[in-house]
């Protein structure tokens, strides 16, 4: 064989590696769920039932159609009546399944490396110009019992303003300061006992684990995830976070009412703000370059939300999203300046290193679904996203996963000039996701007001 049909086998033969690679990693995670149905948890009576699952047409009056097929979803292994196993024990899954895929773990490890090489480059260089730590506190969210804060201690100059919008490129580039003493006050109160946890893995309330100091320390990605046990009269508090040399910053803490009936989990990208996810140099331009002042919303969405809103005035919104920490002043302006219901953020940690790798959307979504569900056990939720990344196979999971607890289900259809072209197509990746197969009414549609004109009439009834 000549070297000019070496080279025109190569990608072949690399795909066909990968494409081996990757059906080794989900047989293997298939047969994961399969233990973890069949542990002692599930009933003794044999194996459960399919539930049955009702497909609904799409209920857009813009987009409505008598002859549009219905597509089935996966909904995955775990079903809704088997306990999910314990942070702990989900963390070593995820490491045995890791271990499992040597070429995957190749890639990792060389990641891993070349972000340590990033940051000790990084971190000489912001020491050589006299920048130290600070502190950016996120708004934070809680029951009466007890409240979720989050922070992330950084190196910034010493006029820097933490809120501050910037361009993505200039956020995602923040350098980490590890293992930075915080002391932190709610309503100019310090506070002393916390529940230091994981980011990306659910903590629950265990008085047990909390500790009492006068400050916590920040992990080597410079998060800081605590869980406060502080009584709080429901509405909107102030925390406040202060390291060494620094004033103290502070965040909003949502507090939101034990009679609260009805919660909103929302996607941001592509479901309130345009960003074209599914193409792919598209969504690297709006995320990475483009203004924030500049970021076009979604229309009719805002007017859809603040009807929610009003509909029920107690509903907590949580924005849920995959993209990182790093931006989430932007993201926050953003809400403020076009006029949505105003709520926490839960964004992901892309730093590899604390955990066994990035999460994944799907696996970020569930883990912070599994939070809300838990930490508000009363509470029935609306599940707003878009059909441009996995929301609506991930959110026909959260409702098996929890019967009962899901009142409705938007979708945000993207329209032909954002589901496709550029390196999507390219790359082979699917521009959208079919609509999901669950119990839950399902609303979709391009914009707000379509969504609106069904989804409100149905969330009607629960008033």
């Amino acid at each position: 064989m000549t070297d000019r049909d070496d080279i025109r086998h190569a990608p072949q033969q690399v795909k066909s590696i990968l494409q081996h690679a990757l059906i080794q990693a989900e047989e293997e995670q298939h047969r994961q769920c399969r233990v973890v149905s069949s542990s002692p948890n599930t009933s003794a009576a044999g194996p459960e039932a399919p539930a049955a699952a009702v497909a609904l047409r799409t209920t857009s009056a813009a987009t409505s159609n008598s002859d549009m097929p219905t597509v089935a979803v996966p909904l995955g292994a775990v079903s809704a009546g088997t306990a999910l196993p314990a942070a702990s024990e989900r963390i070593a899954l995820r490491r045995r399944l890791q271990w499992k895929n040597p070429l995957k773990q190749l890639v990792r490890k060389s990641i891993i490396g070349v972000f340590g090489v990033w940051l000790k480059l990084s971190t000489n260089l912001v020491q050589h110009l006299n920048w130290f730590p600070s502190v950016k506190p996120y708004v934070g969210y809680g029951t009466e019992e007890y409240s979720r804060l989050v922070c992330r201690t950084i190196y910034a100059p010493t006029r820097a303003k933490p809120h501050t919008p910037m361009r993505g490129i200039h956020a995602m580039l923040e350098v980490p300061a590890a293992h930075e003493r915080v002391s932190i006050h709610i309503d100019g109160v310090p506070l002393r006992t916390v529940q230091v946890g994981t980011m990306e893995v659910y903590d629950r309330n265990d008085p047990a684990r909390a500790q009492t100091m006068a400050y916590s320390v920040s992990d080597s990605a410079g998060y800081l995830d605590l869980l406060a046990e502080h009584r709080l009269q429901p509405g909107v508090h102030r925390f406040s976070c202060k390291v060494p040399r620094r004033g103290p910053v502070e965040a909003e803490l949502f507090t939101i009412p034990s009679d609260a009936k009805v919660g909103v989990i929302s996607d941001v990208d592509d479901t309130i703000m345009v960003t074209q996810v599914p193409t792919l140099w598209k969504a690297a331009y709006n995320m990475l370059l483009l203004s924030p002042r500049k970021r076009a919303s979604v229309p009719g969405m805002a007017v859809m939300y603040n009807d929610i809103r009003r509909m029920f005035p107690d509903a907590p919104f949580f924005y849920l999203s995959t993209s990182p920490w790093n931006v989430e002043s932007s993201i926050r302006n953003f809400i403020l300046d076009y006029g949505f219901p105003d709520g926490p953020l839960l964004l992901r940690d892309l730093d590899p290193r604390p955990k066994t790798f990035v999460p994944s959307g799907v696996q970020h979504k569930l883990e912070y679904a599994e939070q809300l569900m838990e930490d508000f056990p009363d509470m029935k939720f609306i599940l707003l996203g878009d059909d441009g990344q996995k929301d609506p196979s991930t959110y026909a999971e959260i409702a098996k996963r929890y019967p009962g607890r899901v009142l409705a289900i938007g979708i945000r259809q993207l329209s032909a000039r954002e589901s496709v072209g550029g390196l999507a197509s390219v790359a082979g990746f699917a521009a959208t996701q079919p609509m999901p197969v669950t119990d839950v009414p399902v609303f979709t549609g391009a914009t707000g007001s379509n969504i609106r004109k069904t989804m409100l009439p149905y969330l009607q009834q629960f008033v």
